[in-house]
């Protein structure tokens, strides 16, 4: 039993080592990398948005709508 608490102990003791390791972005940084993420998410989305209405014009073109 002692062995069980023992490893538990060593897995806490590793946990709060490598979180010790972290690096925190500034706020400068973490403006940047969400903006970053938010103009490549809208791209995509318009890019997608953009192939859905040319398949819906050709399967309306195809089917005489």
């Amino acid at each position: 039993m002692a062995r069980f608490f023992g490893a538990i102990a060593l897995f806490i003791r590793q946990i709060l080592d490598e979180l010790r390791k972290v690096v925190r972005p500034t706020r400068h940084e973490l403006v940047t990398y969400t903006s970053v993420v938010i103009v490549f998410v809208t791209t995509v989305m318009m890019y997608v948005w953009g192939l859905d209405q040319v398949v819906n014009r050709l399967i309306a073109f195809a089917f005489g709508n």
